[in-house]
Parts: C-alpha cells; structure tokens; sequence
C-alpha cells in the first residue's frame, strides 16, 4: 500500500481537491458538483478555518479529502463543526484512505479545542468515528428530518469527556444552502 501523507490544504491544492471532489461526486446531469460549489463557497466565507480542510496525499497527488467548517447551535450561539464533504478518489476508495482523512480532521479540531462535529451522511460509516444519531443530543437541523444520517461527535477534551453541547437548532452558513 502506498504511503499516504495527511496534512492541510495549502493554497497550491485547489486544482487537486477540486479534482477528488468532482470524480467522487460528479454526475451526469451536473456540470460541477454541489459539494465543489460548497467548497469555494465555503472558502470565501467567516465559516472557513484553513486548518481543518485536509487532505490526503498519496504519490504525490490529492487522493483524498475532508473539511471542517464552522456552525453554531441556536439559540445559545454554542460554536460547533459541520464534517463535509468527505470524498476519496474512486479508483482509491476502499483502501482507508477515507477513514486517515476524517480522523487527522477530527484530531486537528480536538487539538484546536473544538467540543463538537455535525455530519449527514451514512450512520454504518461514520459510527466508526464516534458519531451518532444528533438527536441524543437535542441537536436540530434542516436535515434533522432524514432521521440516522443526522449525526453528532462530542470531542473529548484535554481533561477527558467534553460535556454534552446544549440542545438547539444547528445553524449552517449560506454556502450550505448550495448542497
């Protein structure tokens, strides 16, 4: 297997994620995916943190990705992370590549402080990582409605367990409205 180096974006690997996330998620009836569009969105917005956009370099090319950006749970302003996109080239996926990307991203938002990560996407996946179904937590979304694939992560903290974030409604930025 080759070796694969994680780390974060720099401002030369635009092309390369811009190129996973359109392999992963192009279709047919779309000519740029709405997670590219999010990406750039997300870039240029207050929701954006550099340091948790990270790839995954394999060879020397982008073979994977995975992005943290900022949320926050209303009414009490609690400042959380929504996970996405996650995306592995296809001729990669299936070799961990995937699972090295959103652990470095979910170490680099514990090593920052952060105390909690929100993610739509498929319970069988993401449990591996922690996650579970957000309303445990009394947490509410625009996708709350989709049931399982609505999912929270209580980061654990320098002290141990972080204590459960206070129930609300998840606010996403504009550039979530894309997806």
């Amino acid at each position: 297997m080759t070796t694969v180096r994680l780390r974060s974006e720099q401002p030369a690997d635009g092309a390369g994620i811009r190129r996973v996330l359109g392999d992963a998620f192009g279709r047919p009836d779309a000519a740029t995916p709405a997670e590219v569009r999010l990406v750039e969105a997300l870039r240029g917005s207050t929701a954006w943190l550099p340091e948790l956009s990270m790839v995954a370099e394999a060879a020397g090319e982008i073979v994977g990705y995975a992005l943290l950006s900022r949320v926050t749970v209303e009414p009490s302003g609690t400042p959380a992370l929504a996970l996405g996109p996650v995306a592995v080239r296809p001729d990669r996926q299936g070799l961990g590549y995937g699972t090295d990307v959103v652990e470095a991203v979910l170490d680099a938002a514990t090593e920052l402080g952060e105390s909690l990560v929100v993610v739509l996407g498929s319970p069988a996946y993401y449990r591996r990582f922690g996650f579970q179904p957000a309303v445990r937590l009394g947490l509410t979304s625009p996708w709350s409605g989709l049931g399982s694939p609505w999912q929270a992560l209580v980061l654990p903290t320098d002290t141990g367990d972080a204590p459960a974030p206070p129930p609300g409604e998840v606010s996403f930025p504009a550039p979530w409205s894309l997806v």
